[in-house]
């Protein structure tokens, strides 16, 4: 499906159903396959020609997306590629996929073009929220021009370590 402005997202939460890291090749930039690959070996990511990937399982999922229940985590929150930070936003410097005029977002003295991945879904539809116009988008925006790093709002947000609490069920000690 096409891409669609956010201008007819009421809201969006990550609900850890995990479509997005079975659904999607990500792409990585040089110093992410190069970080990734030095902690978990060249085994962990995929090459084309001219660009790298993260590795996928035999299904076609991430090879990085754990599961505890019926809840998706990603292993990499430490080293997480932008592009999976990103999604299901596109934020561009044009209206790439059209509609440009429900499409741009003004974030300073830029404006932005921003649009949604429909296949999410954590998208709840309908007229935009003040906290997905103040809070979200803003987010995506500075993580997207590399003014930050660490997400608040377009991440999900999960209530335990899934590393400890998988542990500790492997161990059996819960």
């Amino acid at each position: 499906m096409r891409p669609l402005p956010w201008r007819y997202v009421e809201d969006w939460n990550c609900i850890n159903c995990g479509l997005c890291c079975r659904g999607y090749s990500v792409v990585l930039n040089f110093n992410e396959w190069l970080n990734i690959i030095k902690t978990y070996g060249v085994g962990a990511t995929e090459a084309s020609l001219n660009r790298f990937y993260l590795g996928k399982k035999a299904d076609g999922s991430c090879l990085f997306l754990g599961k505890i229940g019926d809840r998706y985590y990603c292993a990499l929150q430490s080293m997480k590629p932008r592009a999976c930070k990103l999604w299901p936003f596109k934020i561009t410097s044009k209206p790439k996929f059209g509609r440009d005029k429900e499409a741009w977002y003004d974030y300073g003295q830029k404006r932005i073009y921003i649009y949604v991945d429909p296949f999410c879904r954590g998208i709840r539809w309908g007229t935009p929220s003040a906290r997905l116009r103040y809070k979200v988008l803003p987010e995506f925006i500075e993580i997207a021009l590399r003014l930050r790093e660490k997400q608040v709002y377009t991440t999900a947000n999960l209530p335990y370590d899934p590393f400890y609490l998988k542990l500790k069920h492997e161990r059996r000690l819960i």
